[in-house]
């Protein structure tokens, strides 16, 4: 499905529920699998989430994530330590096409049993589970740290834990913590020094309910759309904390550069633009926060303003080539703009293209990412559906707030 989308106020005031953070879902959905004694509230309800939830009670057979990066790599660790249980895991032909050999080779040096039924080093993967004795893992630490939790939330299974030297520099930091504090509040014992990390076996939890926090990537379209808006607008979202785990919650800092600033009234966000920048550059290093690169460089162009990003290595191996598709797309709008493979480099400029079409590149960033923009020209978004694997009720939310959207 393709939309036109259009905005018709210029100044926003309203209160949006946004649902529970992708990230922490899916690891507690898998500890939970673990440690069947843990219940878990506000989950996501995005497809990943979904995609996650089913894979984790197969017992055998085919697995198949669909378009899941995070499900594709926390569930090879998990079924590769799972004795008796033997999976085929693939997913949608772009999944196929993005690397996991760094993470398989991790599991092999633990004596795990995967073979590749396709390309070498990329999924389709044949899992055979089995009881992991070996702990001593070395890995590459500057590609995705989702492979580095993969391990980590498993380890506490693993007969000898795990004992992990991480090489390079290590990428997502942010990510690799939330990990190790959903392991600490469960009473885990893990430590994370330098380059490494150890986290000890433990059979056995204490009963609990754990908690969902919102979603901070989604939490950043609705600062992209204040930044873009008038002064004066106010946009309040839950359930959020100021002292999250999420990475992406450095959004709070990062949007005090176009007048957005952010308050909290116990479980409640409030975005509000309180005055217009005078700057005409924006840089920062997002290494640690890398999927709210698009939403950013969207912003800066929204304004009229540069933006010049590094840390950016992870988002060739996204969805899409995040950096090849922000270029051809902003382009399209009028934008000067040069990538290289882990930066971005925004003109300042005057003027924005109406009416072209967005490609989405099945990837709900850039779907997401793009539709603030409506609020300075129409915009067509081009297979709008694709939002579902992270925020299903993006478009809805988006009505609320006052943006036209119709079916093309």
């Amino acid at each position: 499905m393709d939309i036109y989308l259009s905005s018709a106020p210029r100044v926003f005031d309203a209160n949006l529920q946004i649902t529970g953070s992708k990230s922490e879902t899916n690891r507690l959905l898998l500890l939970a699998a673990l440690y069947p004694n843990l219940r878990i509230q506000n989950t996501s309800n995005a497809d990943d989430a979904t995609a996650m939830q089913k894979g984790l009670l197969v017992e055998s057979g085919l697995v198949d994530v669909h378009h899941a990066g995070t499900a594709m790599r926390f569930l090879t660790a998990f079924f590769a330590s799972q004795p008796g249980r033997e999976i085929t895991l693939t997913g949608s032909k772009r999944m196929t096409e993005r690397p996991i050999k760094i993470l398989v080779d991790a599991l092999r040096q633990l004596d795990a049993d995967i073979s590749y039924l396709g390309e070498e080093g990329f999924p389709p993967l044949k899992i055979k589970g089995k009881t992991l004795h070996r702990n001593y893992v070395k890995m590459q630490a500057d590609v995705s740290s989702q492979y580095i939790s993969a391990l980590l939330l498993n380890a506490p299974q693993f007969e000898n834990g795990i004992q992990m030297e991480l090489e390079g520099q290590i990428t997502s930091v942010p990510y690799i913590n939330m990990t190790l504090q959903l392991l600490h509040q469960l009473g885990i014992e893990a430590h994370f020094q330098g380059n490494s990390i150890r986290v000890m076996p433990e059979a056995n939890v204490q009963p609990q309910t754990l908690t969902v926090e919102s979603d901070w990537s989604s939490a950043s379209y609705f600062y992209s759309i204040a930044a873009l808006a008038e002064v004066g607008s106010k946009i309040q979202i839950s359930a959020y904390k100021k002292d999250s785990l999420q990475g992406d919650s450095v959004l709070q800092a990062l949007y005090t550069f176009f007048g957005v600033h952010s308050t909290f009234a116990q479980n409640t966000l409030t975005i509000h633009k309180k005055e217009e920048t005078k700057k005409r550059i924006f840089s920062a290093d997002l290494v640690h926060a890398p999927d709210i690169a698009q939403t950013i460089v969207v912003t800066c162009f929204g304004l009229g303003l540069g933006c010049d990003l590094s840390g950016l290595h992870t988002l060739k191996i996204k969805e899409t080539d995040r950096l090849k598709a922000l270029k051809t797309e902003l382009s399209k709008l009028g934008a000067a703009i040069h990538v290289t493979d882990k930066s971005l480099h925004l003109k300042p400029h005057q003027g924005i293209k109406q009416g072209v079409s967005i490609d989405t590149y099945n990837d709900h960033r850039m779907a997401m990412s793009f539709a603030p923009l409506a609020i300075k020209v129409p915009i067509i978004v081009k297979d709008a559906e694709v939002v579902s694997k992270s925020y299903p009720d993006f478009w809805k939310d988006l009505s609320t707030l006052g943006f036209v959207i119709k079916e093309k």
